[in-house]
């Protein structure tokens, strides 16, 4: 089997007091080289040598606080299904279920469905 390599790309209009104004995403996995306008996003890689998170958090400045706790109660849920995923462990991953229930009732979020 032959390898391969995908990209990602993330372009960052910054103001003139260096604030996110745009945030572009593109890759070459889904076979359209096209950018996708975005206003936040949470990046986070794990640095093996120093056992240490990397991360990269961005929101433009027109992303709204109820669009922010969506796209936090949505990227925590993510979270716990990609625990799951990864150590297949059904019980610890429910547990972060259950404290995103908890979050989106604090944050007072209502979930589609509901």
């Amino acid at each position: 089997m032959s390898k391969q390599t995908k990209e990602l790309k993330v372009t960052v209009t910054l103001d003139e007091d260096n604030v996110p104004e745009k945030i572009e995403w593109g890759g070459t996995d889904a076979g359209d080289t096209k950018t996708q306008n975005i206003r936040a996003l949470i990046l986070s890689m794990w640095d093996q040598t120093n056992k240490d998170t990397l991360r990269l958090d961005l929101w433009t400045k027109d992303m709204a606080v109820d669009e922010m706790k969506i796209f936090f109660h949505q990227t925590l849920s993510t979270m716990a299904d990609s625990l799951e995923k990864s150590i297949q462990d059904e019980r610890i991953a429910g547990d972060m279920r259950d404290f995103c229930a908890y979050f989106a009732e604090k944050m007072e979020i209502v979930e589609n469905g509901e």
